[in-house]
């Protein structure tokens, strides 16, 4: 093996490292760095291409994905409810990224603040049943997503199709994903106006696994 290849090896070690998707200790159970990355990035998406939209008066394409209005539950929290509850690989997340960016472009979308929650569980969902060996069922899901089942199930088939089932990630694709999240991490600032939605439920225990939480938005 090339020497260059050995120094990319280990930056790349290094970058899953810091992301929280290699741990170095065992048994220890956290919120990993790559889930606050991810909610900075996509938070930072949201406000870009909200403005860009209100500043030129363009409508976005609506599609099932939108809500009538966004949730009060920040894209941060919900990241975070999500990985509490789906007890998935961290590695999910930045696969899920990878999908939802699939969609967008298939879709020719804006990411905002009507679409981005729907799109992460959705996507996130996918990434656990395609990569980790184990997950639950979609009603489970849905049941954290505070979503119905039934609408789960239309957003996944959906998703799978926008994307023509592209759920295979490349070993250089993910890598590169990864070091965008650790830019993200160099770069990152507080979001001054935070995301908002309505009827996501703020939170979520065993007392609740036989009752729905409410639909993501109306």
């Amino acid at each position: 093996m090339a020497a260059s290849e050995l120094e990319t090896e280990d930056v790349c070690s290094d970058i899953y490292v810091n992301l929280g998707l290699k741990s170095l200790r065992k048994g220890i159970r956290r919120n990993p760095r790559v889930l606050l990355l991810l909610s900075s990035l996509l938070e930072r998406s949201v406000q870009r291409n909200e403005l860009l939209m209100e500043a030129t008066q363009v409508k976005d394409a609506r599609t099932m994905f939108h809500g009538l209005q966004a949730p009060t539950l920040s894209i941060r929290c919900y990241i975070d409810r999500i990985f509490k509850y789906f007890g998935c690989s961290p590695s999910c997340f930045v696969v899920a990224n990878i999908y939802v960016d699939r969609f967008l472009k298939c879709m020719e979308i804006q990411l905002t603040s009507l679409n981005v929650h729907r799109l992460l569980i959705t996507s996130i969902m996918l990434a656990a049943k395609f990569i980790d060996d184990a997950f639950f069922n979609n009603a489970y899901y849905a049941r954290v997503g505070g979503v119905s089942t039934a609408e789960l199930n239309r957003l996944e088939m959906k998703f799978l199709f926008s994307i023509d089932f592209r759920l295979q990630v490349s070993i250089q694709t993910f890598g590169r994903y990864c070091y965008q999240l650790e830019k993200e991490g160099m770069e990152t600032r507080q979001i001054e106006r935070p995301i908002r939605a309505c009827g996501i439920k703020e939170s979520w225990s065993s007392k609740d696994e036989n009752s729905r939480a409410s639909t993501t938005a109306r």
